[in-house]
């Protein structure tokens, strides 16, 4: 990180401590602060933040003790911040994964054991399914949800001849089962490549032998920087779709005008036309000298729910007072409507967005609705 983010985790991590007294509601954050990935976590972070700065350094009036630490997008790393989150620091709350993967390692465990964790991004088939549970709600999507839209989208199109391709995790394989449960085209070709590859010639070789008439790609982060880069130096003229994490705010900076035009899908975007949603682009882009993205959003998102339900509880003390306030979401999302689904997942609009510039400045617009109140697939398979 550089000196100013460097300063920034500091600030989430020291000052907002130093206001606590006994009785401060305790949470973790668990998030990807370095390495590949760590543009997500670092927004995760700066939105989950700048909403303890709005309410004055507390949640829903409740004092509150934030402590954050760095995954390294590494599961091991982020099992062993969990444990000693909770065993020795006695955290109420957790939050703040990038990785489905990372999820899998911490998320089951901990909510067995009583600690809450609300998701501010990953959101595995697995959790919203067979492993739900009463302790975990994902305030942001449950992974196929955008790349459903795509799916719906691509076929809308008249696109029947996709070649697709994700990363080789869990994420990457609820994205693309995510795809094909909503497109109804066939197959030029589906790869799973590396999670954090970056040389995609192979995989370009294959497309361009497969002469696709579309290609749906879920790279997130420097994975999705590196594809599109080499994707516009290619020749190959197929148009290109995915979701969001491949076309979000910090993505199309590095990759530059090679993304210009690409529809993408996103359940946020910036031009929202709603209270909450103005408020916290401006508050964003005044506290941190950027726009901010769709993980920003999720992490203020998180904050805003756990301050909802805080004050509608009065703290955390009682846990079952906690979770009721929790499933009833009553707090002003940047997207508007906000609701839980029986597995505590959203039930949402899922946006079309299109790559545009504005001034200089690479960023999405809304360009249709791509799914309408959008529940997963997975809900029936929850026992709650």
């Amino acid at each position: 990180m550089n000196k100013k983010l460097i300063a920034l985790a500091v600030a989430a991590s020291v000052s907002m401590p130093a206001m606590a007294q006994a009785e401060n509601v305790k949470i973790g954050m668990i998030t990807t602060l370095s390495g590949g990935g760590s543009s997500l976590g670092i927004d995760i972070r700066d939105g989950f933040a700048l909403a303890v700065k709005q309410g004055g350094g507390k949640l829903g009036g409740q004092d509150i003790e934030v402590m954050i630490e760095d995954d390294a997008r590494k599961p091991d790393k982020a099992k062993q911040i969990a444990d000693k989150f909770i065993k020795r620091d006695k955290v109420d709350i957790l939050t703040g994964i990038v990785w489905s993967n990372l999820a899998l390692a911490v998320v089951p465990s901990a909510v067995k054991g009583g600690v809450f964790y609300i998701s501010p991004n990953a959101g595995p088939s697995q959790l919203a399914g067979k492993l739900c549970n009463e302790n975990y709600f994902n305030v942001a999507w449950q992974n196929d949800n955008l790349h459903e839209a795509m799916g719906e989208y691509v076929s809308s199109q008249g696109m029947k001849n996709a070649y697709i391709l994700a990363p080789n995790y869990p994420a990457g394989k609820d994205s693309l089962a995510g795809f094909k449960r909503f497109y109804k085209g066939e197959l030029a070709g589906e790869t799973f490549t590396k999670l954090g590859q970056k040389d995609y010639a192979a995989e370009l070789a294959a497309i361009r032998e497969a002469k696709p008439d579309s290609i749906f790609f879920f790279l997130p982060g420097g994975m999705g920087i590196a594809f599109m880069k080499q994707y516009a130096q290619s020749g190959i003229e197929a148009p290109v779709f995915g979701p969001a994490f491949s076309f979000d705010q910090g993505i199309l900076k590095a990759v530059g005008d090679a993304a210009l035009g690409v529809k993408n899908s996103s359940q946020w975007n910036k031009d929202i036309d709603n209270a909450a949603n103005k408020v916290f682009v401006a508050d964003f882009q005044a506290e941190y000298g950027r726009l901010p993205s769709l993980y920003a959003s999720q992490g203020y998102d998180a904050a805003r729910l756990i301050a909802s339900a805080l004050k509608k509880a009065g703290g955390i003390g009682d846990a079952a007072a906690f979770r009721a306030a929790l499933k009833v979401a009553e707090f002003e999302s940047v997207r508007g409507a906000f609701k839980f689904g029986p597995n505590n997942h959203p039930i949402q609009d899922i946006y079309v967005r299109e790559v545009v510039k504005e001034g200089d400045v690479l960023t999405n617009k809304i360009v249709g609705v791509g799914l309408k109140d959008h529940s997963d697939a997975y809900a029936s398979q929850c026992a709650m």
